[in-house]
C-alpha cells in the first residue's frame, strides 16, 4: 500500500497514468491506453480516491491510489466528456459531454451514475457545453449550466437513473435564466448553493425544495472576469483568475491576470496582480493558492499565501511552448498544477519534455524534478492527494 501523500499524472495524448510518490517520485502504480478528458479533469472523492473520465473508452473510472487495485471502479458513460461533478457524499455522479475535437457542440447526451452500486444511464438534455454540478440531500439535484441561452437547468437525479433505455430527451423540472456566456461551476456542499461565472460576475442559487432560488450576483471587481471557478475546501471562500486586456487570442502575452478570492463567510473579495500572460487553474495546498504563468519572456509559478504574500518562483523553458503571434492553446505545450489542502508540495508538469516539477510551497524551493517515461504533450493533468486532505469538499472536476 502507497504513502502519503500521492501524485497522479495523466498524459492524455500518450494514454498513460503515472502513480508517484512524493517527494521521492518512486512509481506506486501506473495505467496504460488510458486517455483521459484533460477538461474534464481529475475529481477528489473521500477516502483519497480520485474519478476522471477515459474520452477514448468511454468510462468513468473510480482510482484508489492508496488501495490494492487501483481502478476501483469502471463505469460506461458518453463521451467525449466535458464536465464530471459528484453530490457531497461522492456516490451521485453526473458527466456532461462537449466538443471533443469538433469545430461546434454536437452532443447533447448526459450520464447519471450510482458510484457504488455501478449503475448507469444515459440521456439526452441540450446541445452545448453544459458545466454541471450535483447537490446533495435525501433526493439529489443535477444541475445544468447552459449557454446561448444561458439556463441553468435543475433535473431530479432519481428521475434521470429512472429513465428507459435509448437515450430518453428529458425536460427539466425547473429553469433559472443565466447570461449567455457562463463558463465556470461550484458548489458550496454546506449551504446547498450553486455558482456559474458570467461576464456579469458571479451568479449564485440556492436550493430550495426541487428547484433554484437566485441571490445576488458577486461582482468581479474589476475589467476583467473568470473562465474558472474553485471552491476552496480550506476556508468557506471561491476562488477565480481575472483575465483582461485585448480580447485577440493572438496577443495572449498582453492579457492580465489577477488572482479573485471572495470570502463565503464575509462576502468580501480580494485581488492579487499575477502578472500577465496565460494564467488559468490554480491548485490549493495547505497554506497557499498555487498559480502557473505562461510568458514568452519567462514562465514562472506564483505562490500566494494565505497572508496574502506572493512567491513569485522561475519556470524552466518549454521546447514547443506558446510564442507571441500564436494562440496559447492550438499546437503548443502547456502546463498543469496539482497540489493538495493537506500537503505543501506543489506540482507543475513540464509539457513536452516529460518532466514534473515539484516545489515546497513554505520556501518556493524546488525539492525534485520527476522525469517520467512519456513526454506529456499539451502539459498533461494532475492531482496530489492525501487520504484524509478534505478534498473531495469540492465535488466539481478540475
Amino acid at each position: 500500500m502507497s504513502t502519503d501523500p500521492l501524485l497522479l499524472v495523466s498524459d492524455h495524448v500518450a494514454g498513460d497514468v503515472h502513480v508517484l510518490t512524493v517527494p521521492d517520485g518512486a512509481e506506486a502504480g501506473r495505467l496504460d491506453g488510458r486517455h483521459l478528458s484533460e477538461h474534464a479533469g481529475f475529481l477528489a472523492l473521500p477516502g483519497g480516491r480520485v474519478a476522471c473520465v477515459d474520452d477514448r473508452r468511454g468510462e468513468l473510472l473510480v482510482l484508489d491510489p492508496f488501495g490494492p487495485a487501483l481502478v476501483a471502479a469502471a463505469i460506461p458513460v458518453a463521451a467525449p466528456a466535458e464536465h464530471l461533478a459528484v453530490d457531497p457524499s461522492g456516490r451521485w455522479a453526473a458527466v456532461t459531454t462537449g466538443l471533443g475535437k469538433n469545430g461546434e457542440p454536437w452532443s447533447d447526451v448526459l450520464t447519471v451514475a450510482d458510484l457504488e452500486t455501478g449503475d448507469a444511464t444515459r440521456v439526452r438534455a441540450r446541445v452545448g457545453e453544459p458545466g454541471v454540478t450535483v447537490l446533495g440531500g435525501g433526493d439529489p439535484l443535477v444541475v445544468l449550466r447552459h449557454r446561448e441561452p444561458g439556463a441553468l437547468d435543475v433535473h431530479r437525479f432519481a428521475d434521470l437513473l429512472a429513465a428507459p433505455p435509448g437515450c430518453p430527451t428529458v425536460i427539466p423540472s425547473a429553469r433559472l435564466p443565466l447570461p449567455d456566456d457562463g463558463h465556470g461551476d461550484a458548489q458550496h456542499p454546506g449551504q446547498g448553493v450553486v455558482f456559474a461565472a458570467t461576464g456579469e460576475g458571479v451568479h449564485r442559487a440556492r436550493r430550495a425544495g426541487e428547484g433554484l432560488v437566485p441571490q445576488p450576483v458577486i461582482p468581479w471587481g474589476a475589467d476583467a472576469r473568470g473562465w474558472y471557478l474553485r471552491l476552496d475546501t480550506r476556508r468557506p471562500a471561491l476562488w477565480s483568475t481575472l483575465r483582461g486586456g485585448p480580447a485577440d487570442p493572438l496577443r495572449w502575452p498582453e492579457w492580465t491576470n489577477r488572482a479573485w478570492h471572495h470570502d463565503l463567510a464575509t462576502d468580501a473579495t480580494t485581488l492579487t496582480d499575477l502578472g500577465p500572460g496565460l494564467v488559468f487553474r490554480l491548485a490549493p495546498a495547505r497554506d497557499h493558492t498555487a498559480f502557473t504563468r505562461v510568458h514568452p519572456d519567462g514562465d514562472e509559478l506564483v505562490l500566494l499565501a494565505a497572508d496574502g504574500t506572493v512567491r513569485r518562483v522561475p519556470l524552466p523553458a518549454m521546447a514547443g511552448a506558446p510564442r507571441r503571434g500564436g494562440t496559447p492553446w492550438e499546437g503548443v505545450q502547456r502546463r498543469a498544477v496539482a497540489a493538495s489542502p493537506g500537503s505543501d508540495w506543489v506540482a507543475v508538469t513540464r509539457g513536452g519534455h516529460g518532466e514534473v516539477h515539484l516545489f515546497d510551497a513554505r520556501t518556493g524551493t524546488e525539492a525534485a524534478r520527476l522525469k517520467l517515461p512519456t513526454p506529456l504533450d499539451h502539459g498533461g493533468h494532475a492531482i496530489l492527494r492525501t487520504r484524509s486532505d478534505g478534498a473531495e469538499g469540492d465535488p466539481v472536476g478540475r
